[in-house]
């Protein structure tokens, strides 16, 4: 296999974190959870370069932890301007959990990643809709042949001046579309970038139901506005995933890989995302390949509260095997 080369760019939030059992976890999350799962895959055949902003008293911390993976380049990891995303997580149930923020990172910006264009493939991983502007996807679309992985948790999540973090509408969505190639979401994120021009007060979206007519359509619309894949993750019912096939839309599911004990969700989207870069390293448009590594990763995030729960590229493959029959 070539060396590859992988970008990660998110925030690297400290997050304090209440499981749905009542446990305490502090732990540093987001984008370590995308590029240690991908250095795991990759071993001696490529290098993970996370691109992140953190407070001054975070950097020593982060650092030493990606130190321990010696095909992840923390260079692009800075705290010049000393500012860091601080989240608190208090899971209700297994996959809802209230949120609030009260530390931000500032965002990353195209001379944050002018030295990493060479990359075959860009993850970009914000949770909050100030962290990588339309102004850095444009960039790298613009000067990089790498394939670019954009996860919606961003544009769809916003904070206020309480700490609060919300969820909304991503009115400018068609603005991006051009710039991203594989485009990732949860089902409550796809409703909020499929809505109508104009609601009737009681009529707005019912944002956790769980129908999923509105996903053809919607996948219709940003196939035709430029990505080459949508990705829809359904919790336990796998992924949906979307992409052009002689010129028609086609849909498969990619079935979720189960696991006996959930230990703590949290960076289970991350790590998904990190999959998904790992897979369309060799073959850029096998996009169902790429979510099962995808949830491989989210379903190891699972069964644990550290980084250990990431494992090789043989045992992945292996998990993969078990669970689909093939690779």
């Amino acid at each position: 296999m070539s060396k590859y080369n992988v970008a990660v760019l998110g925030p690297i939030p400290r997050d304090h974190i209440t499981t749905h059992r009542g446990e305490v976890i502090e732990k540093y999350g987001c984008a370590t959870h995308t590029a240690i799962g991908l250095a795991k895959l990759l071993g001696d055949s490529g290098t993970v370069f996370p691109v992140s902003h953190v407070r001054k008293k975070d950097e020593k911390a982060i650092k030493e932890i990606l130190a321990e993976y010696p095909n992840i380049n923390a260079d692009h990891i800075t705290s010049d301007q000393d500012q860091g995303d601080v989240i608190s997580l208090k899971f209700v149930d297994q996959n809802n959990r209230l949120e609030r923020q009260t530390g931000f990172m500032n965002p990353i910006i195209p001379e944050d990643i002018e030295h990493l264009l060479h990359c075959d493939v860009f993850v970009c991983v914000p949770i909050t809709d100030y962290e990588i502007p339309l102004e850095t996807l444009k960039y790298i679309k613009e000067n990089s042949k790498g394939t670019l992985i954009f996860d919606a948790h961003g544009p769809t999540n916003t904070v206020t001046i309480t700490g609060d973090r919300l969820i909304k509408f991503w009115i400018d969505r068609d603005q991006w579309l051009p710039y991203i190639d594989v485009l990732k979401m949860n089902l409550e994120e796809s409703k909020c970038c499929w809505f109508e021009k104009e609601y009737a007060p009681e009529s707005l979206v019912h944002i956790n139901d769980e129908n999923t007519d509105h996903l053809p359509t919607f996948a219709q619309h940003a196939l035709n506005h430029g990505i080459k894949s949508l990705i829809v993750t359904l919790d336990s019912k796998g992924g949906a995933v979307f992409f052009k096939e002689d010129g028609e839309v086609k849909q498969e599911i990619v079935k979720s890989i189960r696991v006996e004990h959930v230990v703590d969700t949290t960076g289970c989207g991350d790590s998904f995302a990190g999959g998904l870069g790992f897979g369309l390293l060799e073959n850029p448009t096998d996009y169902a390949k790429a979510t099962k590594y995808a949830n491989a990763l989210g379903a190891q995030r699972t069964q644990g509260r550290d980084f250990s729960v990431f494992k090789s590229k043989k045992e992945t493959d292996q998990m993969i095997l078990d669970n689909y029959g093939n690779i």
